[in-house]
């Protein structure tokens, strides 16, 4: 692998990482010719960026969860919450943003060190049930719930272009939203066939610069409207009430804005594609490879950081957009009258050119998120069969093979399951109930994963109470989500 001063040139797949021969078999498979950006080998490390500016040129796989939470939880629920509660649940949208992000940094962190994936470790917490761990079994029930979810976001795209562009000129009937789900859907799946890291990046980054801009300024630009907002707005917003009516939203908020349990978890294999973990090499126990360990640790969490403050500015843009723009008109998103009623919070202050505006940001950003979900989710369960032994994940050939498959087939079904509930608010929201339920696991993994870090690397005290405070938070919010479900009602 080539190298500079500054660090490993960024390729997609460098020529040098092959996959990793069979442990039970000497002799080379045929996935040993396939580059493998999972394999760890000596001759593929590289030292660490050493200034913070040049930590930025590594940066990558938060700008791809960033455009995959921005879509779901940022436009339709954080919006929805703001136009139903108003201004009192502000606080929440800064507590649900950074609350999470310790947990994702030390997950990333022992996936770095050990060059394994969300879910490879959570196989290694136990119980274990068969091959896999109980984590792994309790993730395949609640990516079953995310299915309704990621339809949601198509449902969302697909009103965007149904209204921008109808068919047979009637927006938002069913034979417009049956043309343009086909065509989201082959975009989408054409896109990610190739599977590639490089493009799932590009593609992200412009469209999470696109709407982030365009959103925060918009939020800025208020108090220039009729519905403008002041400092007593914001500041009735910090009292952290939490009112009775508002309570399911919140829940649905806190599981699904900033990174989500499915994002920390989908979040390892980015870093990994990245080539966070390749270039730190495999552990031979040197103090070489711990610093260098050390260095591109430093580069994850910087990545984190610039992911946490574009989740956190769009979040809390679109939450005062709903509270100061629809909740005083009591305009609630609901059904497939979602993208209209979302609408509202340009083109009441813009006029018809920013009508136009939020159409085409919308579609630029709920695609962005499923363009990112199509990349991920493929992965994630493709890890999965291997896990349970249905296949070697290091037969980098088979791997491929299982990706580009689903690649094809889950966006279908997601797609399938818009066609059939066709209300894209409510399909996010039970996507985020179950990914606030998954949170609860994904603490007991990381905690429990901690314990095979090396001292050096969680001797921080600062790091090991936030953490705490993270993992409390987190905890909290799950156990009230799993009494949710199971009927227990609060006042």
């Amino acid at each position: 692998m080539n190298t500079s001063q500054n660090g490993p040139q960024t390729t997609d797949l460098p020529a040098a990482a092959a996959a990793a021969a069979s442990t039970a078999d000497a002799r080379p498979t045929p996935s040993s010719e396939v580059r493998d950006p999972y394999a760890l080998r000596a001759q593929d490390v590289a030292a660490a960026p050493r200034t913070f500016v040049q930590r930025f040129r590594y940066l990558g796989p938060g700008l791809i969860l960033s455009a995959a939470v921005v879509g779901s939880g940022e436009l339709i629920t954080t919006t929805a919450l703001g136009s139903k509660a108003g201004f009192v649940l502000l606080w929440l949208v800064i507590v649900s943003t950074g609350v999470k992000v310790w947990v994702q940094m030390e997950l990333a962190q022992w996936a770095i060190l050990h060059g394994k994936t969300a879910l490879q470790g959570f196989s290694e917490v136990g119980p274990r049930t068969g091959r896999g761990g109980w984590i792994n079994f309790l993730w395949i029930l609640m990516d079953f719930a995310k299915v309704l979810q990621r339809g949601g976001i198509i449902g969302g795209a697909v009103a965007c272009l149904s209204i921008m562009f109808p068919v047979a000129g009637e927006p938002l009937s069913t034979p417009s939203l049956w043309f343009w789900t086909i065509v989201v859907l082959v975009a989408a799946v054409t896109l990610m066939l190739s599977g590639r890291y490089g493009i799932v990046e590009r593609a992200s980054l412009v469209s999470v610069v696109l709407f982030t801009v365009i959103t925060v300024a918009l939020a800025v630009g208020l108090p220039l409207t009729p519905f403008g907002y002041d400092g007593g707005d914001l500041a009735s917003g910090l009292t952290f009430a939490l009112p009775a009516g508002a309570i399911g939203f919140a829940i649905a908020m806190f599981g699904i804005t900033g990174v989500g349990a499915d994002e920390m978890t989908t979040y390892t294999y980015w870093c990994l594609e990245k080539g966070y973990a390749r270039w730190t090499g495999p552990d031979d126990g040197t103090e070489e490879r711990a610093r260098r360990a050390e260095g591109w640790i430093k580069v994850m969490r910087l990545d984190v950081l610039v992911s946490w403050v574009i989740c956190t500015l769009c979040t809390l843009s679109f939450y005062v957009i709903g509270a100061a723009v629809l909740n005083p008109q009591g305009l609630v998103p609901e059904g497939n009258q979602m993208i209209v009623t979302l609408s509202r919070m340009y083109s009441d202050t813009l006029g018809t050119a920013g009508y136009w505006v939020f159409l085409v940001g919308a579609l630029f950003v709920l695609f962005s998120t499923l363009v990112a979900s199509t990349a991920s989710v493929p992965r994630l369960w493709s890890n999965t069969l291997a896990i349970l032994g249905f296949y070697r994940w290091e037969d980098v050939a088979t791997r491929l093979r299982i990706i580009r498959v689903l690649t094809v087939v889950m966006p279908t079904i997601w797609a399938a399951s818009f066609l059939v509930i066709k209300s894209p608010v409510l399909m996010v929201q039970i996507g985020g109930v179950a990914g606030g339920v998954f949170l609860l696991a994904v603490v007991v993994a990381v905690w429990k994963l901690r314990r095979s870090v090396p001292r050096r690397f969680r001797r921080s005290a600062f790091w090991t109470v936030a953490l705490t405070f993270s993992s409390v938070a987190v905890t909290a919010v799950g156990v009230y989500s799993v009494l949710t479900v199971v009927g227990v009602e609060f006042a």
